[in-house]
């Protein structure tokens, strides 16, 4: 029996020659990554289980960005920042992107790609549950909690049970009015928020291949969504130019064989699909736009992980372009890089950024914003009453704010039509 992408990783990195699902093994990890929320507690762990001479396992592994709560004058978020700050600073950590420099990058997830620490055939831990984005480079990647994350910063290791899979087929042309994001929420409200728990998700199909690796990153980040351990693309010629463009690492490219046992497989035909939603407040709480269609809005916001990457501006700034905004509109660039694109990148000679400034949107800083909520001065946060409409990842009651809000996720399509017209809008209208 063949093996499928996740286990020939797994194998790969546990130095076997094969593995199967549900066996235990001891994975060695190519990288670590953390951040503000999660970085002050695994360090204080592997402080005290590692004692007073604990050594970091390999310090070019180990990787940490600041990037939640990091524009705020509150002081306990404040005072995470200094403890990544000084440990940088005692440990000598040279993959550090202090906020306030020159060197800060942004959300974590998409600075993790753009900075070349996605690599095919890899192994990436996280201390952050959306971790599992990374998978859309061919590579394993998967969030873990602040002790595992200090187990491996003192060891290089990690005791992981090997996940089943379940494939998800995507054919066909997608349509101009779908993205990745709409394929996500078709997934989500097919299986729900439980139904890929501890399982890999592997996407497959003409139309994923057909993906930008931005879109492609959509697909993977929001495997946590259905409980999924990781979401997994193999690396194709459009991975390999991204990863060559910013890293001189080597690599090893794995595709599943094709006598390779899943739990299960879905297929669709991105044809057949309309654009979706999800309402509050759940990510599995799944309908069309059309049928949530003139439901009244207080914000929209465009960021995040999962919302916040160039090519979700592209498609917002493709409604908004001679447009103005009915209710307040969030922009959150995910990272820098993002940001500096949206001065540079035009439609008929004007930038996206000046696209959404003229059409009265807001433009903040680089970081996660208001998609965890964030302390009360973060920008964009829901309060009492706000029906939200958001590319971000989850609408549990209180995930962007206050828990009397309202979130609706969507596409950028989704958000930006919805934007002009102050209710939820299906983007077909401007098509």
């Amino acid at each position: 029996m063949g093996m499928t992408i996740t286990e020939k990783i797994l194998a790969r990195s546990a130095e076997k020659k094969t593995v199967k699902p549900g066996e235990n093994i001891w994975l060695n990890v190519d990288v670590l990554m953390t951040h503000d929320i999660c970085g002050p507690p695994t360090i204080a762990i592997w402080k005290n289980e590692f004692g007073e001479n604990a050594k970091i396992w390999d310090k070019s592994k180990l990787v940490i960005f600041p990037d939640h709560y990091i524009f705020t004058a509150n002081k306990h978020a404040n005072r995470n920042v200094d403890i990544l700050r000084q440990f940088a600073k005692d440990y000598q950590i040279e993959n550090y992107y202090d906020v306030g420099t020159d060197r800060y990058k942004g959300v974590c997830h998409i600075a993790l790609a753009e900075e070349g620490y996605n690599v095919p055939g890899t192994v990436l831990f996280g201390t952050d549950s959306h971790t599992c984005t990374s998978g859309a480079f061919g590579m394993f990647a998967t969030g873990v909690g602040n002790t595992d994350a200090a187990f491996i910063l003192g060891t290089g290791k990690i005791w992981e049970k090997v996940p089943e899979s379940i494939k998800f087929i995507f054919n066909g042309k997608l349509p101009e009015y779908l993205t990745a994001k709409d394929l996500m929420l078709q997934i989500l409200g097919d299986i729900t928020t439980d139904g890929a728990t501890y399982r890999a998700m592997e996407f497959d199909g003409e139309t994923v291949f057909a993906l930008s690796m931005e879109e492609r990153m959509t697909l993977t980040n929001m495997a946590i969504e259905s409980g999924g351990m990781n979401g997994i693309i193999a690396a194709d010629e459009v991975t390999i130019d991204y990863v060559k463009q910013r890293t001189d690492k080597s690599f090893q490219i794995f595709n599943s064989d094709v006598d390779a046992e899943y739990h299960s497989k879905y297929e669709y035909d991105v044809e057949t699909i309309e654009p979706l939603i999800a309402k509050p407040h759940s990510p599995d709480n799944r309908d069309t736009v059309q049928n949530v269609s003139g439901t009244n809005l207080t914000k929209c916001y465009i960021g995040s992980c999962t919302g916040g990457k160039i090519t979700d501006f592209r498609f917002a700034a493709k409604f908004l372009f001679g447009e103005e905004v009915k209710v307040p509109t969030f922009i959150v660039p995910a990272s820098t890089e993002t940001a500096n694109q949206l001065e540079t990148e035009t439609i008929s000679g004007i930038s996206l950024k000046e696209i959404f400034e003229k059409s009265g949107c807001e433009i903040a800083q680089s970081s996660c914003a208001a998609c965890l909520g964030g302390p009360d001065d973060t920008i964009g946060r829901a309060v009492d009453k706000d029906v939200v409409i958001s590319t971000t990842n989850r609408n549990f009651p209180g995930r962007m704010g206050s828990k009397k809000s309202e979130v609706y996720l969507a596409s950028p399509l989704t958000v930006a039509a919805s934007a002009i017209k102050g209710v939820i809008t299906d983007p077909r209208d401007f098509l």
